[in-house]
């Protein structure tokens, strides 16, 4: 199984516009592989303005909110690339695409480390901050996992929410049970507030 790093990727279009979402890199040899499932925004950017930023976010709410449609979150310029990367960061890469390959359901871009930075400590996760990770992940999932399967994770991680959250915690992982919710009420299914 290949090594994974969540991050949250910034890319850009042409007109400027940017795009921050959480990405799980897929590690081959030094290089990392982004491989988004279409329609993605990530595609076009990264085939027009092939450069991408990855970083380790500081605050758990980055990756909630992007996966639940806050994607508001300050970013700063990269030393080596013209993508901006996120601020709330413990460190980034910079990473310019060398190769792609097309697939009609998931084309994948490897990119290569121009840059490197760390910006802060990092002194470790808590069980809660691995607890709405997971849950982002699930909440991407909605239509391609059974709804029974998304709800018994979701109240398996929710236990380290009610153990171990702090604020920030508590109310990224409210904005995903609601987006879970929301999806799974015409099914008759609902999510237990943590």
């Amino acid at each position: 199984m290949p090594l994974i790093l969540e991050t949250i990727v910034t890319t850009r279009a042409p007109g400027g516009d940017l795009h921050l979402v959480p990405f799980g890199l897929i590690r081959e040899g030094e290089d990392y592989v982004v491989a988004p499932f279409r329609p993605s925004p990530t595609i076009p950017n990264l085939e027009r303005v092939p450069y991408f930023a990855a970083a380790a976010p500081s605050d758990v709410r980055v990756i909630a909110g992007c996966v639940t449609g806050r994607r508001d979150w300050a970013t700063v310029p990269c030393r080596a690339i013209p993508v901006p990367r996120l601020a709330a960061a413990f460190g980034h890469m910079e990473l310019e695409v060398v190769e792609h390959w097309d697939d009609p359901v998931r084309p994948r871009f490897r990119g290569r480390v121009v840059h490197a930075e760390g910006h802060r400590p990092f002194l470790g996760y808590n069980r809660a901050q691995a607890a709405v990770l997971e849950a982002a992940i699930l909440s991407t999932r909605l239509e391609r996992l059974p709804p029974e399967a998304v709800l018994a994770e979701l109240r398996h991680h929710r236990t380290a929410i009610t153990k171990t959250a702090g604020p920030a915690e508590r109310e990224a992982w409210n904005w995903i049970a609601a987006k879970v919710e929301a999806a799974l009420t015409p099914a008759g299914l609902a999510v237990d507030d943590a």
